[in-house]
């Protein structure tokens, strides 16, 4: 697909970050947009962007949806059909993730881990199923599913804990690798593509902390005290600040990992895009991302190692998050 001009397209998770970005860009090519998000607030911002740079009769649509749900999948997909008159669907970027879930060692992590695995991989699945009938009666269709680095490196490092997102990005990773051969074999006009950027300047912590319940502006003690003990465990020394001092912290944190990443949201669908159309089945975003995939390629034994870790530092800024 060389071309997105006259093109529909889905994007999972268009309200803030890649999801805008991947919208914005598509719009500007002349591609038909329908976003979803769980912000209808984010999602309007998004279309406002999208029909100040799309040509003329563009159509964008925004549709509330919790991916994580295959009901309201079922009804965005109803929604999408009816706004925009589809009889068939060219693009779908299954984009929308959180972050979240630590050790499974803690019994008290289980809502947190369920949450994080059914919007990463079960939104993935839903999504992929639901719209399937419409990339089938399209004349050319691509798949276009969000991993991570942590979809080839279950990690951000032998310090930290990152299970349940790690988990659900090799899921995501696996999966649409299986779909390369599947499509060949029984829908040869579909092509599969898995994303797996590095740090990207998103906003996916504090909407990750919102959703999980983690705004630190309103923590609990003892959620406060949880956060303590994991930044903790990523180095940093909050051992003896004031729970006050802990919270601006966190939001610092979370707005440090959007402003000051080595790539921009924008910069990220570029690449995505241009991997789309050059038909790449497995699209690195990012230097970071290149780092670590010939990293872990040229060392796996070593990967989960704080030698690992040493490498990582000299080649990249590596920071928290991914």
């Amino acid at each position: 697909m060389k071309s997105f001009d006259g093109k529909l397209a889905v994007v999972t998770g268009g309200g803030t970050g890649m999801g805008r970005e991947l919208a914005r860009q598509l719009a500007a090519s002349g591609c038909h947009v329908a976003i979803c998000d769980v912000s209808d607030e984010n999602m309007q911002k998004t279309r406002e962007l999208c029909e100040a740079n799309s040509p003329a009769g563009i159509r964008i649509s925004t549709h509330l949806c919790d991916v994580s749900d295959e009901q309201q999948v079922l009804a965005f997909r109803t929604g999408v059909v009816d706004a925009h008159d589809a009889k068939h669907l060219n693009l779908l970027f299954n984009n929308a993730g959180i972050g979240g879930g630590g050790t499974i060692t803690d019994p008290n992590v289980r809502e947190e881990w369920d949450t994080t695995f059914n919007v990463c991989w079960h939104g993935v699945y839903y999504c992929t199923l639901a719209f399937m009938p419409l990339l089938m009666a399209s004349e050319e269709a691509h798949l276009i599913n969000t991993s991570s680095v942590n979809g080839f490196w279950a990690s951000l490092g032998p310090t930290s804990s990152h299970s349940a997102y790690s988990a659900a990005k090799f899921a995501v990773k696996g999966f649409t690798e299986a779909l390369v051969n599947d499509f060949r074999n029984n829908a040869p006009h579909i092509k599969a593509s898995v994303v797996m950027p590095g740090h990207i300047g998103t906003d996916i912590v504090i909407n990750s902390n919102r959703m999980l319940g983690r705004d630190p502006k309103q923590m609990t003690d003892d959620q406060l005290e949880e956060a303590r003990d994991r930044l903790v465990g990523f180095g940093l020394p909050v051992e003896s600040v004031s729970p006050d001092q802990l919270r601006q912290a966190l939001v610092m944190l979370g707005e440090g990992f959007r402003d000051n990443a080595p790539m921009t949201a924008a910069e990220a669908a570029r690449v995505i895009l241009d991997g789309v159309r050059a038909e790449q089945w497995r699209i690195l975003v990012g230097e970071d991302a290149q780092v670590l995939d010939r990293l872990v390629r040229e060392a796996p034994e070593e990967a989960y190692e704080e030698s690992f870790m040493e490498k990582l530092r000299k080649e990249t800024d590596w920071g928290l998050g991914v």
